[in-house]
């Protein structure tokens, strides 16, 4: 199956943001991708981090609001199963705080998996302080993974987390029960932690657990001053990085060779070979 990472620099207008991600997909699946992934925030990246909740939705019943429809009807419309990055989903009863969720559209643009990212990150060295928990709440569920099907009518399980989730490595020993075949890891790295980890914190979630990794980013100079590190990429189940972009705008494609990966994973069968 052919994949794509799409690579925005968002900012802080919903509607400049989807028109943006319309073309980026529309690109992807004129390139023949038929599993297309957005980066985190990729509706909204505000001038506050408060932001965030006034442009929250809601998914009662189904997909309510402008950015969730504008996700299934991409989906629809290129016939691909869409990996909408994140968006913020209202929480009953919590006003000041929402999820950072990572919703999933197949072909038909049908819900079909939700994601709420459940590691928050925070960072201060002195200069730059963040913290996401004062606008968001970290999602309860377990790992979320889903089965999709190519137009050949190849099985690929597909396992879901956000950005901050990459450094914790049991999230994806656990997406491993049944192994997955594509890890996905939409992000907003910031520009110092990116350039110090991001790649190799890709490279070792594929190589351990011999699988492809598909990692969509932010990449560049927002208009709330914010500098994301970008470097989108597909990386191999060996380590090797298949496609990158830089910064800026932009669609990285790869194909998941899952014939390969059957192949390493027979030679060096260490997910057999796991004891805790």
């Amino acid at each position: 199956m052919k994949v794509a990472a799409v690579q925005m620099v968002s900012g802080p207008d919903v509607q400049t943001n989807l028109r943006q991600a319309a073309a980026l997909i529309a690109q992807a699946a004129e390139c023949g991708a038929e599993l297309v992934a957005l980066p985190e925030y990729f509706c909204l990246m505000g001038h506050r981090d408060r932001d965030k909740l006034a442009a929250a939705e809601s998914t009662t019943p189904v997909a309510n609001g402008p950015i969730q429809a504008a996700l299934s009807g991409w989906a629809r419309q290129h016939g691909i199963w869409l990996i909408g990055g994140t968006l913020p989903l209202r929480i009953e009863g919590d006003a000041g705080r929402v999820h950072n969720s990572c919703l999933v559209f197949d072909p038909q643009g049908r819900l079909a998996a939700r994601y709420d990212k459940i590691h928050l990150f925070r960072f201060d060295d002195g200069e730059r302080r963040y913290d996401e928990a004062a606008t968001l709440q970290a999602g309860t569920a377990g790992p979320v993974a889903f089965d999709c099907i190519d137009r050949a009518g190849t099985h690929l399980r597909v396992g879901l987390s956000v950005c901050y989730d990459l450094r914790f490595p049991e999230l994806y020993r656990a997406l491993m029960h049944p192994p997955c075949d594509l890890l996905v890891v939409p992000a907003a790295f910031t520009h110092p932690t990116g350039e110090a980890h991001w790649e190799l914190l890709l490279r070792a979630r594929a190589v351990e657990n011999q699988c492809h990794v598909l990692a969509p980013a932010q990449g560049g100079l927002h208009e709330n001053g914010r500098r994301t590190w970008g470097q989108s990429m597909v990386v191999g189940p060996w380590g090797q990085v298949l496609a990158q972009q830089a910064q800026g705008e932009g669609v990285v494609l790869a194909t998941v060779d899952l014939a390969r990966q059957r192949e390493l994973r027979q030679r060096l069968p260490a997910l057999e070979h796991r004891r805790l």
